[in-house]
């Protein structure tokens, strides 16, 4: 055996065959990764684009079960639901998000009596019921969201959504306490089996506004920087809420935004061991789509890495608004 020999590390020997990529592949997107977003209008025969986000609908409970029917069809295992009711029904304490026949509600009826083989998810929130746009009733002098009166009725909702057909229950508002009463109020109805997904790590982002426009959720004053979370604020804050909400009988905590958030989906992955959603959210997507409509980038390539590098950060699964690109794209 010679002495000394001169070996070179060549990594490019792995990347020279399509069928070495292949094999070596240790991230995959597969269309049960992602969970459908769906906005849910009022009417029958109802499908509108929604401005700041090409390509993306608010539905009709009709229109939206054919869509979802299709996606099932294709494979995608779940749906995460948002109400959009018209502005004169609102009000300061967002009432019409405990209709027990509200808009979400005949969402899941109508998905459940299509025996549609996906997983309903519920967002528990009021800023799409409330007229100031704000996540829960307001304090006396306006300046936050009071938080135990809005955790009494999000368990009210809760229940609602349950009776209804709800899988999962996923509380959006970041009240402290949230998961703690809905679990609690839950088992007390008889909905033991009813799972929470907590928005455990929800930023008061920039990257939010587009969604505003397709839930008609924007704040008529202020901001929710009083109760969603500073994005300077670093790791340690993340994890304690993930970790808290775990504690309290979250069965998966999700991360908000995604992609400028990968360090936090990885902390709160490495600190947690039910799953970890992550939420591609809708300013995310615009300037992707913006990209893409000026030709400044690839688009199937783009998408497809975006959800990759969401889920090699830690990510279990993915709200995203390209079901119908991955169902086109993933293998």
């Amino acid at each position: 055996m010679q002495d000394n020999l001169d070996i070179t590390v060549r990594p490019r020997r792995l990347r020279l065959r399509s069928e070495l990529r292949d094999m070596l592949k240790r991230v995959t997107i597969r269309r049960s990764d992602i969970i459908v977003p769906i906005f849910a209008i009022e009417g029958t025969g109802q499908k509108r684009e929604v401005a700041s986000m090409p390509g993306v609908f608010q539905m009709s409970v009709d229109v939206a079960t054919d869509y979802l029917a299709q996606r099932a069809a294709e494979g995608f295992k779940a749906y995460l639901v948002f109400g959009v009711i018209d502005r004169h029904k609102k009000d300061s304490v967002g009432s019409p998000a405990l209709d027990e026949n509200n808009i979400v509600c005949q969402m899941l009826r109508s998905a459940k009596k299509r025996k549609l083989a996906m997983v309903g998810i519920t967002d528990l929130c009021f800023c799409e019921y409330t007229d100031h746009g704000h996540c829960g009733p307001m304090t006396d002098d306006k300046s936050t969201v009071a938080n135990d009166p809005t955790v009494a009725r999000l368990v009210q909702q809760a229940v609602n959504h349950a009776r209804a057909g709800a899988d999962v229950i996923a509380p959006s508002g970041m009240m402290d306490g949230t998961v703690a009463g809905l679990r609690r109020g839950l088992d007390a109805a008889g909905f033991t089996d009813a799972a929470i997904l907590a928005y455990s790590v929800k930023y008061a982002s920039a990257f939010y506004g587009p969604f505003r426009d397709a839930a008609d959720s924007a704040p008529a004053f202020g901001d929710r920087r009083s109760y969603q979370m500073d994005p300077a604020r670093g790791t340690d804050e993340a994890v304690l809420e993930a970790t808290l909400d775990v504690q309290q009988g979250a069965d998966m905590v999700m991360v908000k935004p995604a992609g400028p958030y990968l360090d936090i989906i990885s902390a709160v992955r490495q600190r947690v061991t039910v799953p970890v959603v992550a939420y591609q959210v809708s300013g995310e997507y615009s300037m992707l789509e913006a990209a893409f409509r000026n030709g400044w980038l690839d688009r199937d390539r783009a998408i497809m890495e975006s959800l990759i590098a969401i889920k090699r950060a830690g990510a279990d699964l993915i709200i995203s608004y390209y079901a119908e690109e991955v169902a086109r794209l993933a293998e």
